[in-house]
């Protein structure tokens, strides 16, 4: 049993109709020459990697290119297909008058399940003010966060605002309020492993840059860039399933980690488990 915690869903037909709109969609998250997929097919295609639940990732940056990517109603209509199968996040450009309000109503009113954030892409560091409002509300509300981190591949992105020890204060000012930095935050993977370590809050997923295959990168990360026991180790309770998808498709990253050796007690956690405590899924 699988959740994948990082699906960009930019080719999901059932809101790729607009035309104009779809192609501004892949020239922002540079994916070009795709097409839109329908929601049968996807569902299909995440099947082959046993993925039971999908995390859907909005982008709203919309105070620089004046509309969102992936807007937060986009996510809750395809989360309202199958309640039970899509989980959704949030995405709320900070330098809104109003994102506070956004963000409250996203969580109220589309009943979405965390937040989304690109501080590569908005220019931001972490811990600005403007985004420390949101992270308020996510610690009102209980919702986690998804970061980037690492380098971005996305048009108009600058890597230094994603750096992951740029999170390291938001860690510390928010203990109570999950944080994931996805990409195990690539190429910084050991600085990335060391906020793991240090604190209860802060989690990372697998969507990592695939540089050659999957299989080939993750040995690679986790056992030259890290030491070979490192994830059975020291996170194993840190670490979520992530394929990044559409840049890959999810039973490509699964194989991959399939390949890796690792304790069968934290490949469950891994593929399953940590995402629960993390989405907060238990109850």
């Amino acid at each position: 049993m699988v959740i994948d915690t990082h699906i960009h869903p930019a080719l999901y037909k059932e809101i790729c109709l607009d035309k104009e709109r779809f192609d501004r969609r892949c020239d922002e998250m540079n994916f070009h020459l795709m097409k839109p997929s329908d929601l049968d097919i996807l569902k299909k295609q995440y099947a082959l990697a046993d993925i039971k639940h999908v995390v859907l990732l909005p982008q709203d940056c919309s105070g620089e290119n004046g509309t969102a990517i992936i807007t937060n109603e986009e996510i809750k209509q395809i989360v309202d297909k199958d309640p039970d199968f899509f989980i959704g996040f949030a995405s709320v450009d900070p330098r809104k008058s109003n994102a506070v309000e956004l963000l409250t109503d996203a969580f109220e009113k589309l009943k979405l399940s965390g937040l989304k954030i690109n501080t590569a892409k908005l220019k931001m560091y972490p811990t600005d003010e403007k985004l420390k409002q949101l992270y308020k509300v996510c610690q009102k509300y209980k919702k986690p966060i998804i970061f980037h981190a690492g380098m971005s591949l996305e048009t108009n992105t600058v890597t230094k605002y994603s750096h992951p020890m740029e999170f390291e204060e938001v860690a510390i000012e928010f203990p109570e309020v999950k944080i994931c930095l996805a990409h195990f935050g690539w190429p910084w993977v050991n600085e990335t492993a060391a906020l793991l370590i240090k604190y209860d809050n802060v989690y990372t997923n697998t969507a990592m840059m695939y540089m050659d295959s999957p299989k080939d990168l993750f040995e690679k990360v986790f056992k030259q860039d890290l030491g070979k026991y490192w994830l059975d180790h020291n996170f194993a309770d840190k670490v979520m399933f992530g394929s990044d998808s559409p840049r890959i498709r999810p039973v490509r990253s699964k194989r991959g980690l399939d390949a890796l050796e690792m304790e069968e007690v934290t490949r469950k956690k891994v593929y399953y488990e940590n995402a629960v405590r993390f989405l907060g899924l238990e109850e």
